[in-house]
């Protein structure tokens, strides 16, 4: 074997400067055991296509069992002049078994080999964010019912706007994640399609059976037209997406998480196994777990931004550009997983400040729409009920007390229709029971949606 695979038709060996520029061996090496998965995979459906031997399958199939082993306890030896992970493995295995190894690369190219290595690894790692994904809905659900009884204000506009159950809170990140967990399922069928026997994009003359290699490889679907095969990214973009919603999400709860640490909130105190302090001032606990992951959702933005931007212009089929798909993807990954691991840990031991989230929700006339909606009750136009409660909620601010404060004939002033069964209709566990339309904060609502969720998450009990 030469020292390059295409050195026949070249005059002068490529420049070392050209190799280092070239290689992608630093970055896809982690591709390694899809790689000799894939080339074992191969090496059966050619020997079923009679182009190889069983003999010479074997001795190959047992000349890529030492490679892996070799690779998975580090005394495999990497070098810029062969590239990627698939020529490392090509020429080692000459090493190991002779000539015979020359045989491996029959009816496939790297192209639908890398392309194949890719979606291998990716369907592994969709598969354990899922798990993951399931074990932080596992968390938030027991969070939401152990906290089911603590109120809290609703915000719209970051203002205080209405009380809602902090368990409801919780559980709309629940559907946020469940969603995430969604996405990712429906992800996995585009991205469990096996394109090995494409070769470099018209196919292969050999007559080797694809839907033999993607039984061998647990793929579902081959995929149906070569070209696109070789060529095609979406899957990682489409993953790429997904992780970026999902990195909205946590960012999202972490900005919320921030705010609620903060001695103007006080809702909230991050445990301190998950927080840092100052270097120069010794009363700080810093909230650097939700600010990191409020960061890195940037990087997931900005790898996919460079994958769209990677593909947008390139003609069919394979182009080099491609090699620069892994290092966004294995980022996105990389930092996806350590999020979810991180969120699933510190969530169960977050202190909520129960006593200072009550307080809040009594104060900011937080029941102002509730006294519309008795106003309207009683026979007012919900305009001019609107209109009513905003004129007391002026003689309020005034007087310096809530709405609830009022006395009965300071509240009549404003309209006869008000009587003394407005008090108990403005307490704030009125005001949240009330809200029992579908998807609502009354605690009757909340506990049934936890229940939900628990049969969604632990089918089994």
């Amino acid at each position: 074997m030469s020292e390059k695979p295409w050195d026949g038709r070249f005059s002068e060996k490529t420049h070392r400067i050209v190799e280092t520029f070239t290689a992608s061996i630093d970055v896809d090496k982690r591709l390694y055991s899809y790689d000799i998965e894939g080339s074992i995979a191969h090496l059966k459906t050619l020997e079923k296509a009679k182009i190889i031997s069983e003999d010479e399958a074997a001795t190959l199939i047992q000349g890529l069992a030492v490679i892996k082993r070799e690779i998975d306890h580090d005394r495999f030896e990497f070098a810029d002049s062969l590239e990627d992970i698939h020529m490392h493995i090509e020429a080692r295995l000459l090493q190991e078994v002779g000539k015979v190894a020359q045989k491996l690369h029959t009816a496939r190219s790297r192209n639908d080999q890398v392309v194949l290595d890719v979606r291998m690894y990716l369907r592994d790692h969709v598969g354990q964010l899922l798990t993951h994904l399931q074990e932080l809905k596992k968390v938030l659900v027991a969070l939401a019912k152990d906290t089911i009884d603590v109120v809290m204000p609703g915000y719209t506009h970051l203002q205080p706007a209405q009380p809602v159950l902090f368990s409801h809170h919780i559980m709309s990140y629940y559907e946020m994640f469940k969603r995430d967990g969604e996405r990712m399922t429906d992800c996995l069928k585009r991205i469990n399609v096996m394109p090995l026997g494409c070769a470099a994009l018209a196919g292969t003359t050999y007559p080797i059976d694809r839907h033999f290699t993607a039984e061998l490889l647990g793929f579902p679907e081959v995929s149906a037209n070569s070209m696109d095969s070789v060529a095609d990214r979406d899957f990682i973009i489409e993953f790429l997406a997904t992780a970026g919603i999902c990195m909205v999400h946590f960012s999202r709860l972490s900005e919320e998480l921030i705010l609620w640490s903060s001695s103007e909130f006080g809702f909230v105190e991050i445990p301190d196994a998950f927080a840092t302090g100052s270097s120069i001032m010794p009363q700080k606990k810093n909230p650097d777990v939700p600010e990191l992951v409020r960061g890195k959702a940037g990087s997931v933005f900005g790898d996919l931004i460079s994958m769209l931007t990677l593909m947008k212009s390139l003609p069919m089929a394979y182009n080099r550009d491609m090699q620069e798909d892994k290092l966004p993807l294995f980022r996105t990954v990389d930092t996806l997983t350590a999020c979810v691991e991180v969120y699933t840990a510190m969530l169960p031991r977050l202190i909520i400040k129960e006593n200072v989230m009550q307080a809040a929700a009594t104060r900011g006339f937080l029941n102002a729409t509730d006294m519309a909606d008795y106003l309207v009750v009683q026979g007012m136009p919900f305009r001019k009920a609107h209109a009513c409660v905003g004129k007391t909620v002026g003689f309020a601010l005034e007087k310096g007390r809530e709405l609830h404060e009022l006395t009965l004939a300071e509240l009549q002033t404003f309209s006869a229709l008000v009587k003394e069964d407005i008090f108990e209709f403005l307490s704030i566990e009125q005001v949240i029971n009330r809200r029992r339309s579908f998807g609502g904060t009354a605690t009757d609502n909340v506990a049934a949606a936890i229940e939900t969720a628990e049969q969604d998450l632990w089918p089994e009990d």
